[in-house]
């Protein structure tokens, strides 16, 4: 099965924050903050810390949200040339390909540590921190449904 992609900056945005916040360490970092910032919130209410540190968890849960929700992901999409590139990708059996104007590249499917299914994306993850975006819009209607069955069927779902 054969596809060509270009990408759409609301889209990769999107996904940059799918996978900043499938992090375990994020998420975890994430609820510690909620639990301190609720924990203050209760402690100002009933007069036990003041005001002061009920403003500064509040500004750190604001920071840490905004970071993860707009900074990062704004930061990963302007760095990375890819999300400017078309490409053409090729998925069969034993492996895959992907190329541009300026060159290709092919990988088994062995490669692939485990892939994420999003709104818009395929993730297919080559380690913790390296992953390439497969846009769904790609797909016609009955290559959607063949792509899933060859990820089911090649790589471990996260």
């Amino acid at each position: 099965m054969t596809v060509s992609f270009g990408y759409d900056k609301k889209q990769v945005l999107q996904a940059l924050r799918y996978h900043f916040l499938s992090r375990k360490e994020i998420r975890i970092m994430i609820i510690l903050v909620n639990v301190f910032a609720l924990l203050s919130a209760a402690l100002f209410y009933f007069k036990k810390i003041l005001p002061l540190a009920f403003f500064v968890s509040t500004v750190l849960w604001l920071v840490l949200m905004i970071s993860f929700w707009a900074i990062l992901p704004g930061i990963v999409y302007r760095r990375a040339a890819t999300f400017q590139d078309h490409f053409t990708m090729d998925f069969e059996e034993k492996g895959f390909s992907l190329g541009n104007e300026r060159g290709g590249r092919q990988w088994s499917w062995k490669a692939v540590s485990h892939y994420l299914e999003t709104p818009y994306f395929f993730h297919l993850y080559f380690n913790a921190t390296s992953f390439f975006l497969v846009p769904k819009k790609a797909f016609s209607g009955e290559q959607l449904s063949e792509m899933r069955a060859l990820l089911r069927s090649k790589v471990v779902p996260s």
